[in-house]
């Protein structure tokens, strides 16, 4: 396995774009993938929720929201059963709204790939922000509340943490194999899927299965207002001038990864190209030259053998916050150059949110799902179309013919994250 650094004079080597170095004729398969998102449970009707250019915001009714600007989110309509079948229902208590949602979606992945459970799978990659924090919300406030003992505060305090969760996922299938868990900020997603690949293109694995999630949560949901980063309309308008914010949603997505050489499905796509990197800018705001996400979009292009050209549609990270869609679109113009005016890019978080650690895994199973439909989402809600947009900003849904798909995320902290899908005809 040999790690490629692209280095640059006069710049910190920890900003530099990370990627597996291989042959562009490498194939690294999609042969299922699962949804959940605030537009609807699986890949149907999110499809069907994306071509009526519907969105998915209301009123959040299960924390209280008293005292803050925002009061709406994108927010999961889940079955009221319990989509867990083999574990006890002890245990069930002590699974989080976001890892059911998780299920949900690896379910989908695993059938669509025509797998009854997770038998000849060789790691599980999952990305998370927030983890179940509702469960150490829960902790928080009985303690305030009594010094005394209160039933399953221990239980309420371990199973927070986002491995106890996938222990259950584990437990559900009866699977020992290896979990890996990716936290960085809103680009968890993203690099798990980019972390699964690159384990199938070292060799060290054949089949991955890999995502994110997150749920809503109040004290996420706080910290968010507090930064008066949440638009106080509960709206988002990604790269529309008077954008004045972002808003929250939940969701989980997964994809079942496989070398070409071992691959036991057909083909819905293939993970062409990958690559992060690191702004060292600021802890909340993103660079404003959007260096690493040159960076990332220019070595996972690279990685996949694709040029700016070649890449037919850009699900942008687009949060509808003011810094960061100046900073994402300039990346992308500087990236793009003279043929930026011909990609047509949107903001799939116009339509459902910001899914934290579940954003960049729910946006790469869109850009999978245009891809197989050839047709592009929308960015909704945009009224005038910010100056620094040079890109084609799709605004209603629209059929199109392309062949690669380029996704971006971005995180607190700098990270960044860019995936490259290729389309697969046979």
């Amino acid at each position: 396995m040999s790690w490629q650094f692209n280095r640059h004079a006069n710049e910190s080597h920890l900003s530099q774009p990370f990627s597996v170095s291989f042959s562009p004729s490498q194939r690294i398969a999609i042969t299922g993938a699962g949804i959940v998102s605030p537009l609807g449970l699986g890949w149907e009707a999110n499809e069907c929720s994306l071509a009526a250019d519907r969105s998915a915001f209301r009123p959040v009714d299960f924390f209280d929201t008293t005292g803050l600007i925002a009061k709406t989110a994108g927010v999961v309509d889940l079955p009221a059963e319990s989509p867990f079948h083999r574990i006890s229902p002890h245990k069930q208590g002590h699974v989080d709204r976001g890892t059911r949602m998780l299920l949900l979606a690896i379910r989908e992945a695993l059938a669509q790939a025509g797998r009854q459970g997770m038998e000849g799978i060789d790691a599980l990659v999952i990305g998370t922000s927030a983890g179940a924090m509702p469960l150490g919300e829960s902790y928080f406030e009985n303690a305030r509340h009594d010094s005394g003992r209160i039933p399953s505060q221990l239980s309420r305090a371990e199973h927070y943490q986002p491995q106890r969760q996938m222990n259950s996922i584990a437990d559900e299938f009866g699977w020992r194999g290896p979990v890996i868990i990716v936290s960085n900020a809103c680009a968890s997603g993203a690099n798990a899927i980019g972390w699964a690949a690159d384990m199938i293109r070292s060799g060290r694995c054949k089949r991955v299965l890999a995502g994110g999630f997150d749920a809503l949560a109040r004290l996420v949901f706080a910290g968010f207002d507090s930064l008066r980063a949440l638009a106080p309309s509960g709206i988002p308008r990604p790269f529309d001038a008077q954008r004045d914010g972002l808003a929250l949603g939940e969701g989980a997505a997964v994809m079942l990864l496989e070398a070409e050489d071992a691959r036991q499905s057909d083909a819905l796509g293939d993970v062409a190209g990958y690559s992060t990197a690191t702004d060292l800018h600021h802890l909340t705001q993103p660079d404003p030259e959007g260096k690493a996400a040159i960076r990332t979009m220019t070595s996972a292009c690279a990685q996949a053998g694709v040029s700016p050209a070649q890449i037919g549609y850009i699900n942008s990270h687009g949060t509808g916050t003011p810094f960061n869609d100046v900073a994402e679109a300039s990346a992308i113009a500087a990236w793009a150059g003279d043929v930026v005016a011909t990609i047509p890019v949107s903001s799939t978080k116009s339509a459902m949110g910001h899914l934290l650690g579940g954003a960049g895994a729910v946006e790469a199973v869109i850009c999978l799902m245009a891809l197989r439909g050839q047709w592009l989402p929308a960015s909704l809600n945009v009224r005038t179309i910010d100056a620094a947009v040079r890109f084609d900003l799709v605004q209603k849904f629209r059929t199109a013919r392309f062949e690669h798909a380029l996704t971006n995320s971005f995180g607190f902290g700098g990270t960044n994250a860019t995936l490259v899908l290729q389309r697969r005809t046979a």
